[in-house]
């Protein structure tokens, strides 16, 4: 286990928490992991490895983790809810609301009784203390309970600071702040459940029931009770329900929930489509490949739940901070109260003032200022089809300088295609192709799966070669009509000794032009010298917006760009060069790879490594950050990488990168404005220029602007916006 995750699991355990309650209450195990392994945000290492879900994925669990509690230091809030003695279901926090309007028209008459002279005095203290009773009657039983643990913590201040108050008559201001209190509570937890409520809201995506078709005839059926396997069919303006595969009709889905693509996607039997996208004018027919707790969306929604439940090494600073400065600040309104008094100063001023600055102690909006911007950063990200494996990772992104990218469908589309077979010691093309395809239909490569392709389109039949041997960064042997055979790389081919100047030749010919080689030819063994029967030149395009979006990684701040490819050198340099990548190493093995990710971060630091989030796992597992492209269809990737972009969009990381740097600029602002007001009332208080109704409004209104600021972050820029959903009048 990382020393990060030591950290977060020991202050999981601590009693402590915030003046805040975040959603529900999250019970942390030991064991739960996000899948993507563990990060020392401060060195970038990762424990990859997977991780322990003690959980399954999707459904009412993952609704339920949605709203995950965090503790906080120095608050009040221990593990067992929040410093306002409430839940957070719509019934807590509608009896919470009735409370404080109950408290708010008492407070509200006792100041108008004040202020005009029409309550006598003990009304006016009858009208107070009632104001008190209803906004803070969960206030007492956490105040005893930080009492007798000797723990000072928000809710014994707050009561501390009333009675000290109401003590010297004055019964206005106590009342005030209970009641103030109580609605930076409510205003902590709505910003709160409105972040999470944003993520929550992804559940709604999928419908609930869906039509399946059973003896014959479409019936419709809950969701969770249709298996892996049935046919269930996406009228025209319906979502789709499952994830499947389609079987019959064609359509455009708009995907924009699950991947962040702004146009729909033309599906045709065959294709793959996800729960919570919505189909458009066609009718499909789709079989269902996985149950309705492990759809991509279910999927989504339990890491994104995990990933808030997580806490960014920003959040656990100022945990620990707010532990110690609460109590400090508590002792020093002590010592404000009797040092005067030894040296014979008025003790109903020397007590007004100690209570002023317990209400100053109070470390609402430095706590909150954290958590609710790593959430919003996180559900921001993940309404664009980005999924962030935790505030860590958000936080790391922002201050990315090095990246290194895979070269197969990352900057090209990852679709190669054979170009041209060129034989050399074989009677015919089809012979090459035969040996080739052989060996091949074993690999799920990109380029094996081009060459398999190339022979069946060609009618070449082949059998399936005995003897697999797969060589990583190489190529691969069999055995194909008794005979040892190979295909592979040019370094695998040097390797074998079979190389020729002739060779050489035609080898450089085909890689000047951008285009990969597999050459195919008989292994040397025994008696046999083997030899080269003949070259496979496979091409792969670049993507549409490679080049743009390399510049806008560049704009975003990142220093430079390494592509890495097991590839031939001189054609990961034609790639490089058409995409403006600023360094390309081809012919590397996978620890080649990894020690590329290694020099690269002793350049630059912090570095991020873009792959399949499978093949690529140990140079992502190296890098500061993993992040794996196209994962909506990859279950590996979700789980392998610390940033899944759901989309084939390189441009994605640009767009993480700002978004988590402005999250964290965000956050530090808010921290320093939070910290500074705290400041400036301190040494207004000890002058004597501030009362016990402007500290508790200055709290109030600095939790609600640091709360407001936070969540900018989850308004989407309308060019971003995905189209919406037909409305419900077209629906056949």
């Amino acid at each position: 286990m990382s020393q990060a995750r030591q950290d977060e699991a020991s202050e999981h355990e601590h009693d402590s928490g915030c003046c805040h309650e975040h959603g529900c209450r999250h019970e942390h195990d030991g064991h739960h992991d996000s899948g993507s392994g563990n990060h020392d945000s401060g060195n970038g290492h990762h424990e990859h490895g997977g991780g322990h879900h003690g959980h399954g994925g999707g459904g009412a669990a993952a609704q339920e983790r949605a709203g995950c509690h965090h503790g906080h230091g120095g608050c009040g809030h221990d593990s067992s809810g929040c410093c306002c003695g409430h839940d957070h279901s719509p019934e807590g926090v509608r009896s919470v609301t009735i409370s404080l309007a109950v408290s708010g028209l008492c407070t509200g008459a006792a100041l108008a009784g004040h202020a005009t002279d029409w309550l006598p005095e003990g009304a006016l203290a009858s009208v107070a203390i009632a104001a008190m009773l209803s906004g803070g009657w969960f206030l007492l039983p956490k105040a005893g309970k930080a009492l007798r643990r000797l723990r000072p913590d928000i809710n014994l201040l707050v009561v501390f600071a009333a009675a000290g108050a109401a003590f010297i008559g004055e019964w206005v201001e106590a009342s005030a702040v209970v009641f103030l209190f109580g609605v930076a509570e409510w205003l902590e937890g709505w910003a709160d459940r409105r972040a999470r409520r944003a993520t929550a809201a992804l559940l709604e995506l999928a419908p609930k029931t869906a039509l399946v078709k059973r003896e014959g005839r479409f019936v419709e059926a809950p969701v969770e009770e249709v298996a892996v396997g049935e046919i269930v069919a996406a009228r025209s303006g319906m979502g789709i329900p499952l994830d499947g595969e389609v079987v019959s009709g064609e359509s455009a889905v708009n995907q924009a929930p699950i991947t962040g693509e702004s146009t729909p996607v033309d599906k045709k039997p065959g294709a793959t489509v996800f729960a919570g996208t919505i189909n458009g004018e066609g009718s499909l027919e789709i079989k269902v490949t996985k149950a309705s707790g492990d759809t991509t969306l279910a999927r989504i929604i339990r890491l994104v739940a995990e990933a808030q439940a997580q806490r960014a090494p920003t959040q656990r600073f100022v945990d620990v901070f707010a532990r110690y400065y609460t109590p400090l600040v508590a002792l020093a309104a002590l010592l404000v109260f009797v040092l005067p008094l030894l040296m014979g100063g008025a003790w109903e001023v020397w007590l007004y003032r100690a209570c002023v600055i317990l209400i100053i102690a109070c470390p609402c909006a430095l706590v909150i200022a954290t958590p609710v911007g790593i959430v919003a950063g996180l559900t921001a990200l993940a309404r664009r089809g980005v999924l962030v494996k935790g505030g860590a990772h958000l936080e790391i992104i922002g201050r990315l300088k090095g990246l290194a990218v895979d070269k197969t469908g990352t900057i090209t589309e990852g679709r190669p295609a054979v170009r041209s077979v060129e034989r050399a010691g074989a009677a015919s093309d089809e012979e090459v192709l035969r040996v080739a395809a052989a060996i091949d239909d074993h690999s799920a490569h990109p380029l094996a799966r081009a060459v398999v392709a190339c022979a069946r389109e060609r009618g070449v039949a082949f059998p399936r070669a005995g003897g697999y041997q797969n060589r990583a960064g190489r190529g691969a042997e069999g055995v194909v009509d008794g005979c040892a055979c190979f295909v592979g790389n040019h370094r695998f081919a040097h390797e074998l000794g079979v190389c020729s100047e002739d060779l050489e030749r035609r080898l450089a010919a085909i890689e000047g032009q951008g285009l990969s080689v597999v050459v195919v030819g008989r292994r040397p063994h025994d008696d046999c010298r083997g030899g080269v029967l003949g070259l496979v030149a496979i091409g792969d395009a670049l993507r549409p917006r490679a080049r743009q979006a390399v510049a806008d990684l560049h704009a975003a701040g990142v220093k430079q760009i390494v592509m890495l490819s097991g590839d031939n050198q001189r054609t990961v340099d034609f790639i490089a060069r058409q995409a403006g990548i600023d360094e390309a190493r081809g012919g590397l093995l996978p620890d080649d790879k990894v020690a590329a990710v290694k020099a690269l971060r002793e350049r630059h630091g912090i570095v991020a490594m873009v792959g399949d989030g499978v093949n690529d796992a140990p140079a992502m597992a190296t890098a500061s950050v993993g992040i794996a492209m196209g994962a909506a269809g990859a279950d590996a990737a979700i789980e392998t990488a610390d940033i899944a972009l759901m989309e084939d969009e390189l441009g994605r990381i640009a767009e993480t990168i700002r978004l988590g740097r402005r999250t964290m600029s965000i956050i530090y602002f808010n921290i320093t404005f939070a910290l500074g007001m705290k400041a400036m009332f301190l040494v207004m208080t000890l002058l004597g220029h501030a009362s016990l109704w402007l500290a508790i409004l200055a709290d109030t209104g600095t939790t609600l602007l640091v709360v407001a600021n936070a969540l900018r972050l989850l308004a989407v820029p309308k060019a971003q916006k995905p189209a919406s959903p037909p409305s419900s009048r077209l629906l056949p």
